[in-house]
C-alpha cells in the first residue's frame, strides 16, 4: 500500500514539472497502455524535428496543432534489432557514397575522353582533304571494274587506230636518237646505220599508206582534205596526228640524206645549219597541215541547223583562222633568223694560232683529240671548231671557266626533231 502511494505520488509530481517546464515532449495518454519495451511514442513539434535523423521504420503524421507525430518502434524478441538496423544504415550510407564517388569519376573521365582537343584551322583543312580523298578512293575502288570493262571495248573498238599510234610514236623516238647520235659522232658516224635509218622511215611512211588507202591520208601533206566518208571529232583527230608524225618522217628523212653527204664536201658546222634550217621548216609544214582538215570541220553543219548553224560555223572557221595565222607569224620570225644565220654563217671566236694552241697543250679538252681547225674564245681557252660548235647547241657559257659566250642558243643543230605534236 505504502509502495503503491509514492508511486502515485511520484508520477503526480513528474506530471506537475512536465506541465510546468516548456519541454516540448509529453506522454501520449493513449499510450499508456502499451508495454515499456514495446514501443515509444512521442509528440514533436515540427520545430524541434528540423535536421534530426529519421529511420527506414518512422512514420510521420501531422496534427491540427501544427505538431508531428514520430513512432519509434523495435522487435521485442530481437535485442540487437537496434545495432543491426543501424550497422545496415552505415553500410547503406557508405556504399551509396562509394557508389556515387566511383561514378562521378566515371563520368568525369568518359567526359574528358569524348570531348576531342581543340584543333587549328589548318588540321581542319587537312581532315577534310583526307576525307574527300577517302570518298574519291572508295569511288575509284568500287568503279573500277566498270572502268575496266569500258577500257576493254574502247580497245577492241579502236584497236587498229590505237597499235598504229603506239607504232607512230615508237619509231620516231627510235629514229629520233639515233640521228642525234650520228650527228654527235661527227666523221665516225655511220653511213650505213644513217641507210638503214632512212629506209626504215621511208616503209613505215608507205605501209602506213597503203594499210588506209581508201581514205587517202597522203592528201594532208599537200593541204587537201582526205576521203573519209565522217568528218567526225575523232576521226579529224586521227587523221592530223597521223599526218603530223609522217611530216616528222618525211624531215628526219631529208636529215639522213645530209648525214649522208661526205664530211669533205659539207663541214660539220655547215651540216649543223642544214640540219637545223630542215627542223624549221618541217615544224612550219606541221603547223599548216592541219589548217583544211579543222576548217572543214568547223563549217560543216547538219541539215536541221540551216542558216543559223552554218554562220556559226563560219564565224568559228574565221576565229581558228585568225588564230592559225597569228602563230605562223610568230613562227615566220623565227624561220627568218634562221635563214639569215643559215645564209651568213656563224663562227665563235677566232682562230687559235699556234702558240696559242701550244700553250693550251695541244689537246681539245672537249674530244681529247689534236686540234682540228682551233678556236680560242673571249676567255683565251682553245677548242676545236666543230668541237665547240657542238657545245653551244645547247649552251651559252665556256666549258672550262663558265664565261657566257654567246647571249642565244641555236637549236636543232644536233640533229634533234622536235617531239610536239601539232593537233590544231
Amino acid at each position: 500500500m505504502k509502495l503503491r502511494l509514492q508511486n502515485d505520488r511520484s508520477e503526480s509530481r513528474r506530471a506537475v514539472k512536465l506541465r510546468e517546464s516548456p519541454a516540448v515532449m509529453q506522454p501520449n495518454p493513449g499510450d499508456r497502455a502499451v508495454p515499456a519495451g514495446n514501443g515509444l511514442s512521442l509528440d514533436l513539434q515540427a520545430e524541434l524535428l528540423v535536421g534530426a535523423p529519421v529511420t527506414a521504420a518512422a512514420a510521420a503524421s501531422s496534427t491540427d496543432s501544427g505538431e508531428v507525430r514520430v513512432s519509434m518502434s523495435g522487435a521485442s524478441g530481437d535485442p540487437n534489432g537496434g545495432a543491426s538496423s543501424k550497422r545496415s544504415r552505415v553500410n547503406s550510407h557508405s556504399h551509396t557514397h562509394s557508389h556515387s564517388h566511383s561514378h562521378g569519376r566515371a563520368q568525369l573521365h568518359s567526359t574528358s575522353e569524348a570531348e576531342p582537343p581543340p584543333s587549328d584551322a589548318d588540321a581542319g583543312e587537312a581532315g577534310a582533304s583526307l576525307t574527300e580523298l577517302r570518298c574519291l578512293f572508295r569511288w575509284v575502288q568500287k568503279s573500277l571494274p566498270f572502268l575496266v570493262i569500258l577500257c576493254a571495248k574502247l580497245v577492241i573498238q579502236h584497236a587498229l587506230g590505237l597499235a598504229v599510234g603506239v607504232g607512230l610514236l615508237t619509231t620516231f623516238l627510235y629514229v629520233n636518237k639515233n640521228i642525234q647520235t650520228q650527228v654527235f659522232l661527227q666523221d665516225r658516224h655511220s653511213k650505213l646505220q644513217c641507210i638503214w635509218l632512212l629506209v626504215f622511215l621511208v616503209s613505215s611512211a608507205l605501209l602506213l599508206y597503203y594499210t588506209f588507202l581508201s581514205e587517202t591520208l597522203y592528201h594532208s601533206l599537200i593541204f587537201f582534205s582526205p576521203t573519209i566518208e565522217s568528218l567526225g571529232f575523232w576521226e579529224i583527230l586521227w587523221a592530223v596526228g597521223i599526218t603530223n608524225f609522217i611530216i616528222k618522217f618525211l624531215f628526219m628523212g631529208i636529215k639522213c640524206l645530209i648525214l649522208l653527204v661526205p664530211s669533205s664536201l659539207v663541214t660539220y658546222r655547215t651540216q649543223g645549219r642544214w640540219l637545223m634550217v630542215t627542223e624549221e621548216l618541217g615544224q612550219v609544214h606541221q603547223a599548216i597541215a592541219p589548217v583544211p582538215l579543222w576548217f572543214r570541220y568547223l563549217v560543216t553543219y547538219q541539215e536541221s541547223d540551216g542558216a543559223p548553224g552554218l554562220t556559226l560555223g563560219v564565224l568559228l572557221a574565221l576565229c581558228y583562222l585568225m588564230l592559225k595565222l597569228l602563230g605562223l607569224y610568230n613562227q615566220r620570225m623565227t624561220l627568218l633568223k634562221t635563214v639569215r644565220l643559215f645564209l651568213a654563217g656563224e663562227h665563235t671566236g677566232s682562230a687559235a694560232t699556234r702558240a696559242q694552241c701550244s700553250e693550251a697543250g695541244d689537246v681539245c679538252p672537249i674530244c681529247q683529240g689534236e686540234y682540228r681547225v682551233p678556236r680560242v674564245l673571249i676567255c683565251q681557252h682553245v677548242f676545236c671548231d666543230e668541237c665547240i660548235a657542238l657545245w653551244f647547241n645547247r649552251e651559252k657559257s665556256c666549258p672550262l671557266c663558265r664565261t657566257v659566250i654567246t647571249d642565244k642558243v641555236y637549236k636543232w643543230r644536233d640533229g634533234a626533231t622536235s617531239p610536239h605534236l601539232q593537233i590544231y
